[in-house]
């Protein structure tokens, strides 16, 4: 998953990295449309509010938009790898114990990916020494594997926080850029502020609108989270059952 991670920062940073030339390129292709009378598709009209806005805070806005997609697409491929099938995961191992095999019942669980069949791992390794050692292996194992699931989940919220404060700060500056030149000039004419302000609220749009995704994407990885840990609970209920059914406790 470090690889996955790893390969989405690069092609984010690789496309943040152009931004810079951007600018000259979306002049360019402006005027021709306007020449030429063609109307700007949605994607043409973003990059030009990008580039209206105050580069310094749009881009710092968009580094925790990349770094944040990053850290939400590698949560969402991992958890999808670790759900697991954990009806079909209990009956194989309740067809090995059946037939007391023991050996076999650990390796499916080994073989398995995810949590669960991790959790029921360590269940089955501590069977021998009785129901009450199966219950604390699960509760422990169990936390560990809940750390490792909201892997990540910090530095999304960070970045959740952070890209609204970014936009706001850049519309509090503009505004103060604005007010400066209402000073210099001696004029409260809508000419002389309308730009400054233009740049700050566009600022304060694409904060907004980096954290509006990063939470859709936040509250789809809790979501999800959950059911994966309702599964790993219902699972541990079921592994005791099939323990104490097939006799394995001494």
């Amino acid at each position: 998953m470090r690889k996955i991670l790893a390969l989405i920062l690069v092609l984010g940073l690789t496309i943040f990295s152009n931004v810079g030339n951007t600018n000259a390129v979306f002049a360019q292709s402006a005027q021709t449309e306007v020449t030429e009378g063609a109307e700007k598709t949605g994607f043409q009209v973003l990059k030009e509010k990008f580039i209206e806005g105050d580069w310094r805070f749009m881009s710092l806005v968009l580094i925790c938009l990349i770094l944040g997609l990053a850290f939400c697409i590698e949560r969402v491929i991992t958890l999808n790898i670790a759900t697991t099938n954990t009806d079909k995961l209990l009956n194989n191992i309740d067809d090995r114990l059946q037939s007391g095999d023991m050996d076999g019942a650990l390796e499916v669980c080994k073989s398995t990916p995810g949590p669960t069949a991790s959790i029921l791992y360590e269940a089955l390794k501590n069977s021998p020494k009785g129901p009450e050692a199966v219950e604390k292996a699960i509760v422990s194992y169990g936390s560990v594997q809940m750390g490792l699931l909201e892997k990540g989940l910090v530095w999304i919220s960070l970045f959740i926080a952070i890209a609204p404060m970014l936009g706001f700060m850049g519309t509090v500056i503009g505004m103060i850029g604005a007010f400066d030149k209402i000073q210099a000039v001696g004029d409260i004419s809508p000419t002389v502020v309308a730009g400054g302000i233009k740049v700050a609220l566009l600022t304060t749009v694409f904060g907004l609108v980096a954290a509006i995704i990063l939470q859709i994407f936040y509250n789809y990885i809790v979501n999800k989270i959950d059911s994966i840990v309702n599964r790993m609970e219902d699972a541990s209920i079921g592994i005791v059952d099939i323990l104490a059914r097939n006799n394995i406790f001494k």
